[in-house]
């Protein structure tokens, strides 16, 4: 497995990472835990140092899934987590709010020390940005966390580029996690950008649209209530139908590289810039060798300009999130 450095820091990690959210919430119930801790060592062993996780992820159970299947190797991995949430006291599912005040981050770094059994957080996000509390004082958190030595890195997942600017400016960041994909761009007017000129690393998220870019969902496919694809606009059976275009598209290249729609979407991030490192999710040892399979994928000047040509002519249809989770995005 290549490395990749993320951004000027000298956080080096592995060019695919694994986003373990799904292990344990938002694609319907949670995988069998022994299965996933499997799987992550699987990751381990295949060269994969990066690990995505969260406490909102359960809440708490995936970061307890994470720590427990990496702490035998914790020497060799780099374990990312996230804070900002208001979660319920009782552990239910769901989120009550939005929290990043200072006192808050230091309790939530606290916690998830614990359950990651590690002596300090890898990379350590701001999930979403917290209106009430400037990005600023959010920082400055992070900072003293950081002297301490509780944190080694800070990012912010979902933040506009003078967020990102601000915030840099208090405590330089080591990423910015936000998502991103062929059909979703938006990163790519002001805060890839941003990235490149403050020297940030960047993690996109969702690298295979949730699913849909491998191929394997069409407008055909049902999802459980427990599954957020269920409430996506862009996941709506009308929607999927019209995005089977983009599929078709990777599904061209794919064959005449002897790849797969995956491999074509995750090598499309991987050439856009070096230090960008995509995230995928999986349950599915095969699909975690089919992810980890597209560094070896080439695509040439000649297919990136066919892969723009066409994506001109394809116009992705469906919102995708609803309205009041797109609300807590691009601040």
């Amino acid at each position: 497995m290549y490395k990749r450095r993320l951004g000027k820091s000298n956080l080096e990690v592995s060019a695919i990472g694994l986003g373990c959210m799904g292990m344990s919430f938002g694609l319907g119930p949670a995988a069998d835990k022994k299965e996933m801790i499997s799987l992550i060592r699987s990751a381990v062993e295949r060269g994969v140092t990066f690990f995505d996780t969260a406490e909102v992820y359960g809440p708490f159970t995936n970061e307890e899934l994470v720590g427990e299947a990496l702490s035998p190797i914790r020497d060799q991995v780099v374990i990312a987590t996230k804070f900002g949430f208001k979660l319920d006291p009782n552990g239910r599912p769901g989120w009550l709010g939005l929290d990043s005040r200072p006192e808050h981050i230091k309790q939530v770094a606290k916690a998830s020390l614990k359950r990651l059994r590690v002596d300090a957080i890898d990379l350590f996000y701001q999930h979403r940005v917290d209106p009430n509390v400037p990005i600023e004082d959010v920082a400055g958190a992070v900072k003293d966390l950081i002297r301490e030595g509780k944190v080694k890195h800070f990012g912010l997942s979902e933040a506009a580029a003078q967020t990102i600017r601000r915030a840099h400016a208090v405590q330089p960041l080591t990423a910015i996690q936000s998502e991103y994909s062929l059909w979703w761009r938006r990163p790519e007017a002001e805060v890839l950008p941003a990235c490149e000129e403050l020297g940030i690393g960047f993690v996109p998220y969702s690298p295979l649209g949730k699913g849909f870019l491998t191929g394997k969902i069409d407008e055909d496919a049902t999802f459980e209530s427990s599954d957020l694809r269920s409430r996506l606009p862009r996941f709506a059976p009308e929607a999927r139908k019209v995005n089977q275009a983009l599929v078709d598209l990777l599904d061209r290249i794919a064959e005449r590289k002897g790849s797969t729609p995956a491999q074509i979407a995750l090598a499309w991030l991987l050439v856009q810039k070096p230090w960008i490192v995509p995230i995928p999710g999986t349950r599915k040892l095969e699909r975690l060798d089919e992810n980890i399979g597209s560094v070896k994928v080439e695509l040439t000047s000649d297919d990136l300009r066919e892969i723009e040509i066409a994506l001109s002519k394809i116009t992705v249809q469906g919102a995708r999130y609803p309205e009041e989770m797109e609300k807590m995005t691009g601040r």
